[in-house]
């Protein structure tokens, strides 16, 4: 097919398609899009013709990679990056050093190329793949440490390391006698344009999306987009593959900064960069020849093994040295370094500039880096989940509440739960809201609670439960049974307004959901009260059941107290409809100031003590 808009077009088809059935199939999307690239191309079915679009193929790679590394950045977050600084920057360096090394000893030693082409090939293994490495993460859910770290290491390492590989091989080609030395400054000053281009780039972008005034509403995202670009191919234009840098730069300082088209701009950029993955893996693959690859042998299959079981360890045990990490996390970072679209990308550009040198290794280079990245693909993410499963890296099951709905009894609640060593993670719509708890230190997702890339963020299948407090009953339902179905949450706490006739205790029950507060509350008057200092919390332990198992639910007591959280047997769960009050159990409530004495009355008549702890 050598209508390039056709084939174009064909190609972003069959990617989404791909995408989609590797997502039912809950195995790594570029398995399939791969597989669909080789399918589609001209060894076998002929439909895909990359070749048709030239040049064009050049333009749409650095399209897509602005966008990917743009999204990349801003989905990294600077504090768990603070955290985690001392690994990440060995990586960046001496691990990345080691990997160069490696991967230039490997190529010399089993595909017997010579010094400068094996040298390319090793700076190219410096690159990971940030696009796989993220949807693998979401899946096997490892401890934040050691997820951070691989995220970040495939962000950063696919900027410096495309940059590296670049400079390498205008040395290696050069004809103008460029030494390595002078190598090393084009790196070091190319990285720092970049930088400097990305700071720049993102305070402007940063000061023009803080106030919605100043970029016409709904025109957010496309605005972005094009500044996106204009930085990318600015930067490269002064100093090339410096935009690598710009982009990535610009997308953490625009992630990390609280604007109010967040969420949108995530979004937006995540839909996006699924479709250009998509289309270029399909586009890479079909360009391949599959001869090549064959005519690699067993030359190829022992140069991989290499990279993954020794080049792969010993950068690990580089760049993780003097860490905090635990022997098992290091030998799971070592087990996991997919390679992705950037290294596609350039090992693609690499071959033509080899093929116009007539280097006869070129369609072996290219053949070599699909190998490596088919390989560490599958590989990672067929085995990386029991892997992880194995080592014990992942993150623990039942830990963390999800609160749904921020108000002031939401934050009031949070607090509480989070002063137990429980993790609390708050999503709401609201951006004042979402604001107002960030102020309070919580982990706050501003998004729409029903999306399935919300309920995975909020990692939901690991948490031991949530809780649902928007003013919207039916809403509140819904979320919990999302959770329901995307979880295994073991407390799903939903409140109910008085009064409410849209859902109903059966209605709850029958999810297996619990009635938040042991019944139905206006917490609106609540919120009140605590703005208004007319309430505050406080501890009593059950000193007395000779009356029998205190009643949380009756009707005397709503506007007296709200029963908060209960702590048993060193657990602190939400007060709900099914919960069991035992005799020294400690409930914290919310007490109504303002009858200070029919509240200590009430609790002397039901048997509840001052606690001492």
């Amino acid at each position: 097919m050598t209508n390039p808009a056709l084939t174009v077009a064909i190609a972003l088809a069959a990617g989404m398609m791909a995408q989609s059935l590797a997502h039912h199939l809950r195995i790594p999307g570029i398995v399939l899009l791969l597989a669909t690239g080789v399918l589609l191309g001209p060894d076998v079915s002929n439909i895909v013709q990359p070749a048709a679009l030239e040049s064009g193929l050049t333009i749409m790679v650095g399209f897509a990679v602005a966008v990917i590394l743009f999204e990349g950045g801003m989905n990294l977050r600077i504090d768990r990056i603070r955290r985690e600084s001392h690994t990440i920057w060995l990586l960046l360096t001496l691990g990345a050093l080691v990997s160069a090394i490696g991967g230039t000893l490997a190529a010399k030693t089993f595909l017997d190329w010579d010094w400068k082409i094996s040298a390319l090939f090793g700076t190219l293994m410096i690159v990971t793949g940030p696009t796989v490495v993220t949807p693998l993460l979401r899946r096997i859910k490892v401890r934040h440490s050691v997820g951070t770290v691989l995220e970040a290491e495939g962000v950063f390492l696919d900027a410096i390391g495309a940059i590296v590989a670049v400079v390498a091989l205008e040395v290696a080609l050069s004809t103008t006698g460029e030494n390595f030395s002078e190598g090393i400054l084009h790196v070091v000053f190319r990285i720092g344009t970049g930088t400097l281009f990305g700071m720049v780039g993102g305070f402007t972008l940063v000061s023009l999306l803080r106030f919605r005034n100043l970029v016409p509403e709904g025109l957010e995202n496309v605005f972005t987009l094009s500044l996106v670009f204009v930085l990318y191919f600015t930067a490269n234009e002064l100093q090339p593959e410096s935009g690598l840098v710009a982009v990535t730069v610009a997308g953490l300082m625009v992630g990390n900064s609280k604007t109010v088209v967040d969420r949108e701009l995530k979004e937006f950029k995540e839909q996006l960069t699924a479709m250009l993955i998509g289309m270029l893996f399909v586009l890479l693959a079909a360009d391949v020849r599959i001869a090549d690859i064959l005519s690699l042998g067993m030359r190829g299959i022992f140069t991989v093994a290499a990279l993954i079981l020794i080049v792969r360890p010993l950068n690990i045990a580089a760049g993780t040295f003097g860490s905090e990490l635990t022997m098992r996390e290091k030998f799971f970072l070592a087990w996991v370094a997919p390679r992705g679209i950037v290294a596609a990308a350039i090992a693609s550009l690499f071959a033509i500039e080899l093929s116009a040198q007539g280097i006869p290794a070129a369609s072996e280079f290219r053949a070599m880096v699909f190998l490596v990245i088919a390989v560490t693909v599958i590989l990672a993410g067929l085995t990386g989940g029991t892997v992880a499963g194995w080592l014990g890296v992942k993150r623990p099951i039942d830990f963390g509440w999800v609160i749904f709905g921020i108000n002031e009894i939401g934050l009031k609640l949070g607090e509480i739960i989070r002063e137990s060593g429980q993790e609390v993670i708050c999503i709401d719509q609201n951006p004042i809201a979402c604001r107002l708890a960030e102020e309070k230190n919580h982990h706050v997702i501003y998004a729409n609670a029903l999306e399935e890339r919300t309920l995975l963020r909020a990692e939901i299948d690991t948490r031991l439960g949530v809780v649902c407090l928007t003013s919207n009953e039916e809403v509140n339902f819904l979320f919990a049974q999302k959770a329901k179905e995307e979880g295994r949450v073991s407390h799903l706490n939903v409140n109910l307004k008085s009064g409410n006739d849209g859902v109903t205790l059966e209605m709850l029950h029958k999810l297996g959901a619990t009635l938040l507060f042991g019944r139905t509350r206006d917490l609106e008057v609540w919120s009140v009260r605590l703005n208004q200092k007319d309430a505050k919390l406080q501890i009593r332990e059950l000193v007395d059941d000779s009356a029998g198992e205190p009643d949380l639910n009756n009707e005397t007591m709503d506007n007296l107290v709200l029963p908060f959280v209960c702590n048993q047997n060193e657990k602190v769960i939400p007060v709900n409809d099914s919960i069991k009050i035992k005799k020294n159990d400690r409930v914290t409530f919310l007490i109504n100031l303002r009858r200070k004495k029919e509240v200590d009355e009430w609790f002397e008549r039901n048997g509840w003590g001052v606690s001492t702890l």
